[in-house]
């Protein structure tokens, strides 16, 4: 099913994904900046963990658990932001553009 202008029927319709890409952005800094805090914080178990390994291990054990709870993070926090910048792009923002009429329109609910 392709999208059509609701004015004129046209078939030629260019969709901007502005809120998704803003969305997914914003979502990828805060995902990775929470999944870092949260891994740094419990880096004292990784910390205990590693001390088995001597000090060098209680620094690879802190350092690594920051960044894959940032790249966690990140993941998480990306793929919500677009799913929500997803929704607003189809019902709030008029960000389908009629390329025969230059009608701007939302999908419908």
């Amino acid at each position: 099913m392709s999208l059509q202008c609701p004015r004129c029927h046209s078939p030629k319709v260019a969709s901007f994904h502005h809120a998704m890409k803003i969305g997914a952005a914003v979502g990828t800094v805060g995902g990775a900046a929470r999944g870092a805090s949260a891994a740094l914080a419990a880096g004292q178990v990784g910390a205990s963990v590693g001390a088995i390994a001597g000090p060098l291990g209680i620094s690879l054990g802190t350092v690594s658990g920051a960044i894959l709870g940032g790249l966690a993070g990140g993941a998480g926090g990306c793929a919500l932001g677009a799913q929500l910048g997803e929704k607003l792009d189809r019902h709030v923002l008029a960000n389908n553009l009629c390329l025969a009429c230059n009608h701007r329109f939302n999908l419908p609910a």
